[in-house]
C-alpha cells in the first residue's frame, strides 16, 4: 500500500490548528472533555492493535440498536474489536479536527456529507485510492459530495434530500390535482387557487442559516442557476419566486424565521396545501391525521429540480501505522455493503447510495419511489468541485433570501451584494 504524502500531512495539520482555534462551530463540552476522546482513541488504538475506533453523528442509537449490532459484526467479520463513540454532528466535527491535530484520529469516522470537503483540505482524510475502497456501484452524483479534485475521500453510507409533501383533502377542495403541478407555473396556479379556496399554500424554511439555503437550493439549481454566480438571471428569478409568494400570500411570512421543524409544524396543522421537507419527516406524515402525498420538487421548466443530498460519508483518517488501514477498509467495505446496505439505510432512514439497494427499498415500501427518484436528481452542496468555498458562498445566499423575504431588498440587488461578498471570500 503506498505511503501518504507527507508534505499533505503537514500542510493538513497547520489547517487544523487554524479550524480548531477558530471554532467551526460551538462544541458542547470542555476542551477537556475533547482531549479525554481524543486520549481515549489513542490509548484504544495502542492496546495490541486489536480495537478499531468507530466514530459516528448517531448518538440516538445505543448498543441495543441494530446499528451498533451492524457495527459489531463488521469486526467480528474483520477479526477486530470495535470501539464504537456516537457524537453530535457538531460536536464530532471539531474532535475530529482535533484527534487529527493530536495524531490519534479514529480508525473509520462517518460524518456529514459537507464536512468531508473541510476534513479532506485540511490533510485529515485518506483517499478511496489509498485506501482501495471500491466506489464503483455508487451513484456518481452522490459520490461528489465526497470528491475534492479528482480525489475521493470515502463513501456515501446513505442520503436523505428533499420534496414536496401535500395535503390531499386542501387540493381537493380548490379543484387542484397534484400530478399537474410539473413545473414553477403550475406550483404557482397551484398555491393561487388554493389561496382562493380560502386555505394556506405552501411553508418551507427561509431561516438565516445553512438550513435556508439547503430548501432554496432545489429552486435556484432548478432554475438552472449555478453557485459561483449567485446573481444570474436563473438565480434571480429563484428568489424571485419565493419573494413573490410570500408577497402574494402563497407562503406565509413565518418562512423567514422558519426552521425545516416548525415548517413542518405549520404543515401539520392541516392548513397548508405543500411542505418543502425532507425523507425524516415519513414518520410524522404518518401522524398527522390527515391524508397526505409527495412529488417531487420541479425545476422551473418541468422535471425533478436537483435538491441537495444530506447524509454522511464513511472515511478513513489518517494514522501513523498505515498498516491499520488493512481492517479498516475491510470494516468500510462492511458497513457499505450491498449485503447491509438495505439495514443500515432502513435503520437510518435513508435512501441507499446504489441503484440495486434502491430498488430492493422501493419493493418493501412503494412510499419511498418518489424519495429514490429526488436523490437520482440531487447534488452535494460542496459539488462542481466547490468544496471548502460552499460555506462562503452559503451564507452571503441565505443573507440575500433574508432580504428578499422580508422586502428589504428587492431579489436582483440582494443577489448582487451577495455575489460580491462571495467573490471576495473564495478569492
Amino acid at each position: 500500500m503506498k505511503s501518504l504524502d507527507k508534505g499533505r500531512r503537514a500542510a493538513g495539520l497547520g489547517l487544523v490548528v487554524l479550524v480548531v482555534a477558530g471554532g467551526l462551530t460551538a462544541c458542547s463540552g470542555s476542551s477537556g472533555s475533547d482531549a479525554g476522546a481524543v486520549a481515549s482513541a489513542g490509548t484504544d488504538q495502542a492496546a495490541g492493535g486489536g480495537t478499531y475506533t468507530i466514530w459516528d453523528p448517531y448518538p440516538q442509537f445505543d448498543d441495543s440498536s441494530d446499528w451498533v449490532k451492524l457495527l459489531t459484526q463488521c469486526g467480528t467479520q474483520a477479526g477486530v474489536t470495535v470501539k464504537r463513540t456516537g457524537y453530535d454532528t457538531t460536536d464530532l466535527t471539531n474532535k475530529a479536527l482535533l484527534a487529527a491535530q493530536q495524531g490519534n484520529s479514529p480508525d473509520v469516522l462517518i460524518v456529514d456529507n459537507p464536512v468531508v470537503s473541510t476534513l479532506a483540505e485540511a490533510g485529515v482524510l485518506t483517499t478511496t485510492d489509498e485506501t482501495k475502497i471500491d466506489t464503483s456501484a455508487v451513484s456518481p452524483n452522490l459520490l461528489a459530495a465526497g470528491q475534492l479534485g479528482s480525489k475521493t475521500y470515502g463513501i456515501p453510507i446513505g442520503a436523505n434530500t428533499l420534496a414536496l409533501y401535500y395535503n390531499k383533502e386542501v387540493l381537493k377542495k380548490a379543484g387542484v390535482d397534484a400530478d399537474s403541478v410539473k413545473d414553477w407555473a403550475s406550483l404557482t396556479a397551484a398555491l393561487e387557487k388554493v389561496k382562493a379556496a380560502g386555505k394556506k399554500g405552501i411553508t418551507f424554511s427561509g431561516i438565516g442559516t445553512e438550513e435556508g439555503s439547503f430548501q432554496f437550493l432545489p429552486w435556484f439549481w432548478g432554475s438552472g442557476a449555478n453557485l459561483t454566480k449567485l446573481d444570474s438571471p436563473e438565480g434571480v428569478a429563484a428568489l424571485s419566486l419565493w419573494a413573490d409568494w410570500v408577497k402574494k400570500g402563497y407562503a406565509p411570512t413565518s418562512v423567514i424565521n422558519n426552521t425545516q421543524t416548525t415548517s413542518w409544524q405549520e404543515f401539520a396543522t392541516g392548513d397548508f396545501a405543500f411542505s418543502e421537507n425532507g425523507t425524516w419527516q415519513l414518520a410524522n406524515a404518518k401522524k398527522t391525521g390527515f391524508d397526505y402525498g409527495i412529488i417531487p420538487i420541479p425545476a422551473k421548466d418541468g422535471g425533478t429540480a436537483p435538491a441537495p443530498t444530506g447524509g454522511e460519508f464513511v472515511t478513513m483518517p489518517v494514522q501513523k501505522d498505515a498498516a491499520r488501514y488493512v481492517a479498516s477498509q475491510k470494516l468500510v467495505t462492511c458497513l457499505t455493503s450491498t449485503g447491509n446496505s438495505l439495514t443500515t439505510t432502513t435503520t437510518l432512514s435513508y435512501i441507499a447510495p446504489t441503484e440495486d439497494v434502491q430498488t430492493k427499498q422501493v419493493e418493501q415500501n412503494a412510499e419511498l419511489k418518489v424519495w429514490v427518484e429526488a436523490v437520482k436528481a440531487a447534488k452535494g452542496r460542496t459539488s462542481d468541485n466547490l468544496g471548502t468555498k460552499y460555506p462562503k458562498i452559503s451564507e452571503p445566499m441565505w443573507k440575500a433570501m433574508q432580504a428578499a423575504l422580508s422586502g428589504s431588498q428587492p431579489p436582483q440587488e440582494a443577489l448582487t451584494a451577495a455575489q460580491a461578498t462571495a467573490a471576495s471570500a473564495i478569492q
